[in-house]
Protein backbone atom coordinates (compact mmCIF):
# COMPACT_ATOMS: atom_id res chain seq x y z
CA UNK A 1 0.00 0.00 0.00
CA UNK A 2 1.07 3.38 -0.91
CA UNK A 3 2.07 6.51 1.63
CA UNK A 4 -0.97 8.44 2.95
CA UNK A 5 -1.81 11.37 0.73
CA UNK A 6 -0.44 14.28 2.23
CA UNK A 7 -2.52 18.33 2.79
CA UNK A 8 0.07 21.51 2.18
CA UNK A 9 -1.43 24.99 2.89
CA UNK A 10 -1.17 27.96 0.90
CA UNK A 11 1.53 29.32 2.60
CA UNK A 12 3.75 26.20 2.13
CA UNK A 13 2.89 26.20 -1.56
CA UNK A 14 3.72 29.69 -1.84
CA UNK A 15 7.09 29.55 -0.13
CA UNK A 16 8.10 26.42 -2.57
CA UNK A 17 6.54 27.94 -5.47
CA UNK A 18 8.84 30.98 -4.94
CA UNK A 19 12.30 29.17 -4.40
CA UNK A 20 11.15 27.59 -7.66
CA UNK A 21 10.58 30.93 -9.11
CA UNK A 22 13.88 32.71 -7.44
CA UNK A 23 15.72 29.78 -9.68
CA UNK A 24 18.61 29.70 -6.86
CA UNK A 25 17.98 25.71 -6.79
CA UNK A 26 16.65 23.01 -9.82
CA UNK A 27 13.59 21.76 -8.99
CA UNK A 28 14.95 18.35 -8.02
CA UNK A 29 16.95 19.72 -4.82
CA UNK A 30 13.89 21.25 -3.87
CA UNK A 31 11.92 18.25 -4.27
CA UNK A 32 14.81 16.34 -2.52
CA UNK A 33 14.71 19.10 0.66
CA UNK A 34 10.75 19.23 0.66
CA UNK A 35 9.54 15.63 -0.46
CA UNK A 36 7.39 17.33 -2.82
CA UNK A 37 7.58 15.76 -6.28
CA UNK A 38 9.36 17.89 -9.24
CA UNK A 39 5.94 18.03 -11.35
CA UNK A 40 4.15 19.24 -8.30
CA UNK A 41 6.48 22.17 -7.20
CA UNK A 42 6.07 23.22 -11.06
CA UNK A 43 2.63 23.55 -11.14
CA UNK A 44 2.78 25.55 -8.19
CA UNK A 45 5.37 27.74 -9.58
CA UNK A 46 2.89 28.20 -12.78
CA UNK A 47 0.30 28.71 -10.68
CA UNK A 48 2.10 31.29 -8.56
CA UNK A 49 3.53 33.34 -11.88
CA UNK A 50 0.11 32.82 -13.81
CA UNK A 51 -1.81 34.23 -10.58
CA UNK A 52 0.30 36.65 -9.26
CA UNK A 53 -0.75 39.34 -11.40
CA UNK A 54 -4.14 39.53 -10.05
CA UNK A 55 -2.34 40.71 -6.58
CA UNK A 56 -1.19 43.95 -8.26
CA UNK A 57 -4.67 44.63 -9.79
CA UNK A 58 -6.49 46.77 -7.24
CA UNK A 59 -9.82 47.20 -9.73
CA UNK A 60 -9.74 43.01 -10.47
CA UNK A 61 -10.45 42.69 -6.45
CA UNK A 62 -12.59 45.31 -5.74
CA UNK A 63 -14.85 44.68 -8.78
CA UNK A 64 -15.17 40.92 -7.49
CA UNK A 65 -16.11 42.09 -4.23
CA UNK A 66 -18.60 44.22 -5.69
CA UNK A 67 -19.91 41.71 -8.17
CA UNK A 68 -20.06 39.11 -5.02
CA UNK A 69 -22.00 41.74 -2.88
CA UNK A 70 -24.79 42.84 -6.33
CA UNK A 71 -24.94 38.80 -6.49
CA UNK A 72 -26.22 38.28 -3.13
CA UNK A 73 -28.60 40.94 -3.40
CA UNK A 74 -29.53 39.69 -6.56
CA UNK A 75 -30.92 36.40 -5.41
CA UNK A 76 -32.15 38.34 -2.00
CA UNK A 77 -34.31 39.76 -3.97
CA UNK A 78 -35.41 36.67 -5.93
CA UNK A 79 -36.47 34.62 -2.66
CA UNK A 80 -38.43 38.13 -2.05
CA UNK A 81 -40.23 37.83 -5.52
CA UNK A 82 -40.41 34.09 -5.05
CA UNK A 83 -42.28 34.52 -1.93
CA UNK A 84 -44.51 37.39 -3.12
CA UNK A 85 -45.59 35.50 -6.47
CA UNK A 86 -46.04 32.22 -3.70
CA UNK A 87 -48.35 35.06 -1.60
CA UNK A 88 -50.53 35.97 -4.26
CA UNK A 89 -51.26 32.53 -5.50
CA UNK A 90 -52.67 31.74 -2.11
CA UNK A 91 -54.74 34.72 -1.87
CA UNK A 92 -55.91 34.86 -5.65
CA UNK A 93 -57.06 30.84 -4.98
CA UNK A 94 -60.90 31.24 -4.03
CA UNK A 95 -61.30 33.92 -7.04
CA UNK A 96 -60.65 31.39 -9.76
Amino acid sequence: MGTKRRVHDGQYKFRVAMEAAKGNKTLSELASETGVHPSQISTWKRQLLEGGKELFNRKGGEQKATEAGKEGELYEQIGRLQMEVEWLKKKAAPFH
